[in-house]
């Protein structure tokens, strides 16, 4: 099982959100792949299970998710909730910027 660190650092902010990002199979039907970008509290394997089973869900990823893209996002995790909501757009609008079809990213 993935462990992370939650530990308080100096500043008393917890760690433990991440920015997730899902390859989506032909979410358009014109035959390209995609990717959605999310972020959570659960760690990006729990929050992707979740989707998958419809809590929470984001009907794309339920309908097209096909699994997680770790290298897309594995370096910039845990972080607090503040630098989360920062990233989720960021990273959603530097696969835009790379030609890439991206869904979520809020």
């Amino acid at each position: 099982m993935h462990t992370r660190n939650t530990l308080l650092p100096r500043d008393g902010k917890r760690r433990h959100h991440s920015v997730y990002v899902v390859y989506l199979r032909n979410p358009l039907g014109d035959g390209r792949a995609g990717y959605y970008v999310g972020m959570t509290g659960l760690s990006p394997e729990e929050r992707f299970a979740n989707h998958r089973q419809g809590k929470k869900a984001a009907g794309i990823v339920r309908r097209f998710g096909v699994r997680l893209v770790p290298r897309l996002y594995s370096h910039l995790n845990p972080m607090t909730y503040e630098e989360a909501q920062a990233a989720e757009p960021a990273l959603a609008e530097e696969l835009r910027r790379r030609g890439f079809l991206v869904f979520g990213g809020h």
